[in-house]
């Protein structure tokens, strides 16, 4: 496994990756003020922008969802990825050689450095096979794709190539651009006998397969010639890069629909992509040469936004709650058993299962050009729930018009009622069920029992619970994913926030915004400040993380040193001093746009909102001041009484004199 990547690297890259082009490059960004962008939020939809990126300190925040972090957690969760390969990915871009603890290595099997090695080579060939499919040997290649319904914008849009015939002309083009045998032996675009490397595509239209970041991790290519003795499809084979169970073709122009819509569309081909997304489908996906797959479920759990838990309920009707996982199948029996195959794959993830069958048998490429963009879409939105599906389907084999056939057709179809592992939507479709034999509904139910029993039985003779069995499923919530040893993350808890109409409460959060963005311009009655002179619990605790890290001293000292990025590694300091949900509020109000946005004026706010709450203690402090020598007894206590009165003399002569410097 691979070690840990080092602390120091790991802030490297943060100071290095710029968060306004990161985010810049799927928000567009408009100025909001001294220092700060706003634009619309890419993770829920609105019309006015909340959305705020404040590159000094290298956060944003969304203040209308109140998701926020750096620019590591943005593309953690713009692009899917665990924090590792989030990691991984910003360093490749700024050209930041990660070293890791223990001894580990970037990826298994990997040397430093190799991965971007691979991943240039990839990126190298995928320009030279799009450059191919101008050239005159591509003719077949292109009368393909017209046949079908694409044209060269199309091509373009999805990258399509072409791999000419021959022997080694691939091969001769990247040694020309310096990779060595060893770099391109693994990089899966060669291969090698007896005789030597050569090609591994030859005389094949060629898609690229990218990665959720868009980088491009293999090929998959069609056969065009009838001399071509190969497969239909071939598919680079498993390399460093390319694993065929935890790639998914077209993510990388699916994945912000997906976190939009909440949804994704799973087909059978690249071609099939290509019709669903020029038909206005854009969440379509495709597995490349295989099932889909528990690896496959991550990938969607995490696009998706599903955190593992109960996803609501899932109607026959076809209403759902929460996210939806489409599977298209064509219509004939082939379709059917992947349908029945991806059941057993559905209770990995909550998202709501459906399936998107076109009984003419035609896949979607061909629906498209048949009778439309309109088709494609219809296709999808006359989707039916994967578990109605695969129980209709078992159905159809059973001549339900006899007594003999109800019998046989409840046997088959209870144990797939009883696999259902939401407890709220099995009782639903043993009504269903019940329905569609026509039989009475205890009858059903009790199949329906007997068959959960008899599938537990195997696993209470092993002491575990059914849930446990082989497979992602209901027990599988919360363990460490088995592929990168991360745990499912665990939402972090907001803090309540005090009411924004209170004009305390407003006053308490500017102090706060303004000693993390511009803490240089703080004057120093802010490190007077007690902890009582916040009264919203939230803004307490952050104001208590600010005094942990060294209040006004401690920024001064972190802005000497670190330059500029000084502003961004003081407020990281405040963040760590800071308790688990307080740390979300600290990002917010580093990233909070402030009223005054005139760089001319902004030191005279500073101050004078500052000042302003010290004021506020003040008063506070002569009030309780004021009461207790109104309870006190002058006579029976002449000396305390005459100490609280000069502290009052004394605190009124202090309000008094911040009053004349305001």
């Amino acid at each position: 496994m691979a070690g840990r990547i080092r602390r120091e690297d790991v802030q490297a890259v943060r100071e290095r990756a710029q968060i306004e082009e990161i985010v810049g490059q799927h928000v567009t960004l408009k100025s909001a003020g001294v220092g700060s962008s706003k634009g619309l939020c890419p993770f829920h939809d609105e019309r006015s922008p909340s959305f705020h990126v404040r590159p000094q300190v290298g956060l944003w925040h969304c203040f209308g969802c109140g998701e926020g972090g750096d620019v590591i957690s943005f593309v953690q969760k713009i692009d899917g990825l665990p924090f590792t390969e989030a990691v991984e990915y910003l360093a490749g871009r700024v050209g930041l050689q990660l070293r890791y603890e223990e001894g580990g290595a970037p990826r298994p099997g990997e040397e430093p450095g190799r991965r971007q090695r691979l991943l240039e080579a990839h990126r190298v060939a995928a320009a030279y096979f799009t450059e191919q499919l101008t050239t005159p040997g591509a003719a077949t290649a292109r009368q393909f794709l017209a046949e079908r319904g694409f044209d060269r914008t199309a091509a373009e849009q999805f990258g399509v190539g072409y791999a000419p015939q021959g022997f080694d002309a691939l091969l001769r083009h990247l040694r020309g651009r310096g990779f060595t045998e060893a770099e391109l032996t693994a990089s899966g675009l060669v291969s090698q006998n007896n005789r030597g490397l050569y090609d591994r595509f030859r005389g094949r239209l060629v898609w690229p397969i990218r990665e959720v970041t868009g980088d491009t991790i293999g090929f998959g290519a069609r056969k065009l010639f009838e001399e071509d003795q190969g497969p239909k499809y071939l598919n680079t084979p498993e390399t460093p890069l390319y694993r065929k169970s935890q790639v998914l073709y077209g993510i990388d122009l699916a994945k912000r629909e997906i976190a939009r819509e909440k949804q994704v569309v799973v087909v059978e081909g690249y071609t099939d992509v290509m019709a669903m997304h020029l038909s206005g489908v854009g969440t379509a996906v495709a597995t490349c040469g295989t099932a889909f797959g528990s690896d496959h479920a991550r990938i969607v759990r995490r696009l998706i936004g599903d955190s593992g838990t109960s996803g609501g309920v899932q109607l026959a009707s076809g209403q759902s709650v929460g996210g939806e996982i489409i599977f298209t199948f064509d219509g004939d029996a082939a379709g059917q058993k992947a349908a029945m195959r991806a059941f057993g794959e559905d209770q990995s993830f909550s998202a709501q299962t459906f399936v998107a069958v076109e009984r003419s048998g035609m896949d979607p490429c061909e629906l498209r050009q048949a009778q439309g963009p309109d088709a494609v879409r219809a296709l999808v939105g006359n989707r039916q729930p994967l578990f109605e599906f695969v129980i209709r389907t078992t159905l159809r084999a059973y001549d339900l018009g006899t007594a003999e056939g109800r019998v046989g057709a409840l046997r088959a179809a209870a144990p797939v009622v009883a696999g259902i592992r939401d407890t709220a939507l099995r009782p639903e479709y043993t009504r269903l069920l019940a329905g569609w034999l026509g039989m009475d509904h205890a009858s059903v139910s009790e199949a329906v029992r007997a068959a959960g029993r008899r599938a537990a039985r195997p696993d209470e003779a092993r002491g575990r619970p059914q849930d446990a069995r082989g497979g992602p499923g209901a027990g599988d919530r919360g363990r460490p994913d088995d592929r990168r040893g991360e745990s499912v993350p665990v939402p972090v808890a907001r803090m309540q926030q005090p009411d924004q109409r209170d004009p305390v409460a407003r006053t308490e959060r500017t102090v706060l915004e303004v000693a993390l963005q511009h803490p240089l311009l703080v004057p120093d009655e802010f490190d007077d400040l007690q902890a009582d002179a916040f009264t919203a619990p939230a803004y307490r605790a952050v104001h208590e993380a600010v005094r942990a890290a060294g209040g006004l001293v401690g920024a001064r000292e972190v802005l000497a040193g670190a330059g500029a990025t000084g502003t961004a590694a003081w407020v990281a300091r405040v963040q760590e001093e800071a308790a688990g949900p307080v740390t979300g509020l600290v990002t917010e109000l580093a990233v909070a746009p402030l009223p005054e946005d005139r760089p001319a004026a902004l030191a005279d706010y500073v101050r004078g909102v500052v000042l302003a709450l010290v004021e506020i203690g003040f008063t506070r402090h002569i009030a309780d001041l004021r009461g207790r020598l109104q309870r006190m007894d002058s006579t029976a206590d002449p000396a305390g009484y005459q100490a609280a009165f000069a502290e009052l003399v004394a605190v009124e002569a202090r309000r008094r004199t911040l009053r004349e410097s305001a």
